[in-house]
């Protein structure tokens, strides 16, 4: 594998370094002017479904989903355009070109600044019709700190599959900001529903007590549901059933405790530190789960998973459209599944012996059709969203006799 690590930093200007794995003494570092860049990143924040300041998350929607360049496929091309020209520096570039034009598909692992969290990266349009992801594998890659952290274990990749699916949340109706993200069941779910652990959609049991126990001795996780921002990074909240009289960081809302990043990384019940112990794959199909990249010092649910023996860990940049927002929003819309197959596809992607490039193939697939066929039920709005953090075992330095 032929990889380079990029890396971005806001300190007022942004600054851009890369070096290749195979001469990692050899950086190459670049300073970008902040006018040259932050039109295209504004441009961008306004086209995702995520809030604005003092925007409400429905209003966020309909701005994105009604009449945003993400749904139209010539104005998201341009804006995709825009945005590789102004991050990809171009002595990079080239360096890409030439291994690309050898037969070399190389590896691009991404550390995001705050100011370019939202950038999907997989989804850049580096020539005409083609995206990274044509050329290129790309994942996210965890602080340093945290991969190579004193102490840390990747948990082996075997084990039972956990899915907790549009789980209940106690206090919150179906058509609440928490009700069901999925719906009804449809065909292209019931087989994955039937095959997990603890298994089924919109069960009512699964808290926190008994999702630290399934995820004990489990090789994958996977979490379709809510997650919500706090006030930090370790405060980033996963709603599971848990009711508000059991224990943890967060306070109640409602009759509803949030699980939150901290209660993984520390555990969650009263007394010295007791961390979650987390499986080797983990992919979070929810809002804005990797909103770690948004902090100067990512913490997160994502660093969390790391943190607690992940390797892989699947997460999104912006809000996810259900398929009746996309439906009632998009106009034109077709009547096809869009987020229950892309749980399938993030699913099939982490049972994979590439977790990575078998996710950047189903972004692929999606990127040609938008791209042939502007089906809007192949718009970047959900594809583009998911991106997979890397964080493999650290390196153990033989000793110096």
């Amino acid at each position: 594998m032929v990889a380079v690590q990029l890396k971005f930093v806001d300190a007022g200007e942004l600054y851009v370094s890369w070096r290749w794995e195979h001469a990692l003494d050899e950086p190459r570092v670049i300073r970008m002017p902040r006018a040259l860049v932050q039109e295209a990143l504004d441009d961008l924040a306004r086209a995702v479904p995520s809030p604005l300041p003092g925007e409400s998350a429905h209003e966020a929607l309909v701005r994105s989903l009604t009449h945003g360049p993400l749904v139209d496929r010539a104005r998201e091309i341009e804006l995709a355009g825009r945005l590789s020209r102004a991050l990809v520096p171009h002595q990079l570039a080239m360096e890409l070109n030439s291994l690309i034009s050898q037969g070399i598909r190389p590896h691009l692992r991404i550390r995001p600044s705050p100011s370019t969290a939202l950038v999907p990266w997989e989804a850049l349009r580096v020539d005409e019709g083609e995206r990274t992801v044509h050329n290129a594998d790309v994942s996210v890659l965890p602080p340093a700190t945290v991969g190579n952290a004193d102490g840390r274990r990747v948990s082996p990749f075997h084990g039972p599959v956990v899915g907790v699916l549009d789980p209940e949340v106690p206090g919150f109706g179906e058509a609440s900001g928490l009700g069901s993200v999925l719906g009804p069941v449809g065909p292209e779910l019931a087989g994955l529903a039937s095959g997990q652990v603890p298994g089924g959609v919109r069960r009512d049991d699964v808290d926190r007590d008994f999702l630290e126990k399934a995820l004990s001795d489990a090789g994958r996780f996977l979490y379709v549901g809510h997650v919500t921002t706090g006030g930090h990074g370790l405060d980033a909240r996963l709603h599971l059933s848990c009711r508000a009289d059991t224990t943890g960081r967060a306070a109640p809302v409602g009759a509803h405790r949030p699980l939150t990043a901290a209660d993984i990384v520390l555990g969650h019940r009263p007394g010295p530190p007791r961390p979650w112990r987390i499986p080797n794959r983990v992919a979070l199909v929810a809002c804005e789960s990797g909103g770690d990249l948004r902090f100067a010092e990512p913490s997160g649910l994502v660093t969390a998973m790391v943190h607690g023996g992940a390797e892989y860990v699947v997460s999104t940049r912006w809000t996810l459209p259900t398929d009746a927002g996309l439906a009632a929003l998009v106009p034109g819309f077709p009547p096809t599944p869009v987020l229950s197959r892309a749980v399938v596809a993030v699913d099939a992607a982490q049972a994979a012996a590439d977790p990575i490039a078998a996710l950047n193939a189903w972004q692929r697939d999606q990127a040609s059709r938008w791209e042939e066929t502007g089906d809007p039920a192949c718009s970047p709005v959900v594809w583009a969203a998911f991106a997979t953090a890397w964080a493999p075992a650290p390196k153990v330095l033989a000793a110096v006799r």
